[in-house]
């Protein structure tokens, strides 16, 4: 009787840990100083690749395992998951959670880390965003980020939470928000998801679409085990970068970790070609080498053959012009190890 109570319990047990929070093969990480860490004490840079939108992908059948090895072969240790407000909603939170668990099994599986950003551009203060798929309320992206640290606390693949993709006014257009308001939102947001038991490292961007950071200097984000980001397409600065780069966000990974969560280019005749990523190979080699200079981790947009600017152009994940170039520089960090 004792054994078969005891066989009952350990079922009645195992049926209540959810998937999500079964721990995985990978170490936790942390913040140690201006880097990320292991639990073994190992510092962390990270080369990655940025999925299309789960949603997405399901509807057109290639959220698969496949679709992640592929991106294990191009080189990636880790891929990140933009989750668009208006998928969020149209799908439905259980449904969306079924989509990332499986997202997040994968990776794993093939030890890569994940990133999972909620994936707005606009102005969260005034609730006034660039186009209506990233439509959100500050409520809403607050019980997202209380559902993912809930949902995810325990998993150690997911080592990142991306607060808030591209926080713009678009020059007043949509308003104004200074940077002690996103401040102050984005502490709150860091406050719920501690509360609520995730170890994920919280990721806050900066100002003119996750580019500035130079707030950064004089009123940090008063918060411990945090990281900074910036988006550091091509046409944000005119050559030569360098210089301007380490004026703008560049100088913060002398004292936090830094992570570059989209870079990428394509030429101007290419499809889906838009101002701020068109550039060429030179952009490629600027990027990457300052990034190694300074221990700075990256994930390259976007692994898709529709959303630009793509790395293949089909689903037999042929590369594009910047698909080749990335493809080559990540596979040579691994030849490295």
């Amino acid at each position: 009787m004792k054994h078969t109570l005891s066989l009952f319990i350990a079922a009645l047990f195992l049926s209540v840990q959810s998937p999500a929070q079964t721990p995985a093969r990978l170490s936790q990480l942390s913040v140690q100083g201006n880097k990320f860490v292991t639990a073994e004490g190992k510092t962390m840079v990270f080369r990655g690749l940025n999925t299309s939108d789960p949603d997405k992908l399901e509807k057109s059948g290639h959220w698969d395992k496949s679709y992640f090895e592929e991106m294990k072969r191009w080189g990636a240790t880790i891929v990140r998951f933009p989750v668009h407000p208006n998928a969020w909603r149209s799908r439905g939170k259980d449904q969306y959670l079924q989509l990332l668990d499986k997202g997040v099994a994968w990776a794993g599986e093939l030890d890569m880390y994940v990133i999972i950003d909620w994936h707005s551009i606009g102005n969260l203060k005034n609730e006034m965003y660039q186009s209506p798929m990233y439509e959100t309320t500050l409520k809403e992206t607050y019980e997202f980020w209380r559902t993912m640290s809930d949902h995810y606390k325990g998993n150690t693949t997911v080592a990142f939470f991306e607060l808030f993709n591209e926080p713009t006014v678009m020059g007043g257009k949509i308003g104004t928000c200074s940077w002690a308001e996103w401040k102050k939102m984005m502490e709150e947001a860091i406050t719920i998801i501690r509360a609520n038991g995730s170890k994920a490292i919280p990721l806050v961007a900066g100002f003119n679409w996750a580019y500035d950071l130079r707030e950064v200097a004089q009123n940090p984000i008063e918060a411990e085990g945090i990281a900074y980001v910036s988006h550091p397409y091509p046409m944000k600065r005119e050559k030569p970068w360098e210089d301007k780069w380490t004026a703008d966000w560049g100088f913060v990974a002398k004292k936090y970790p830094l992570i570059l969560t989209e870079i990428g280019f394509c030429g101007p005749d290419e499809r889906g070609a838009h101002v701020p990523v068109i550039s060429d190979e030179s952009y490629g080699d600027a990027i990457t080498k300052y990034c190694d200079d300074n221990g700075i981790s990256y994930v390259v947009w976007v692994f898709d053959p529709q959303w630009a600017p793509m790395l293949f152009s089909d689903w037999n994940y042929t590369p594009t012009r910047q698909g080749r170039y990335f493809k080559k520089v990540l596979q040579k960090y691994t030849t490295q190890k």
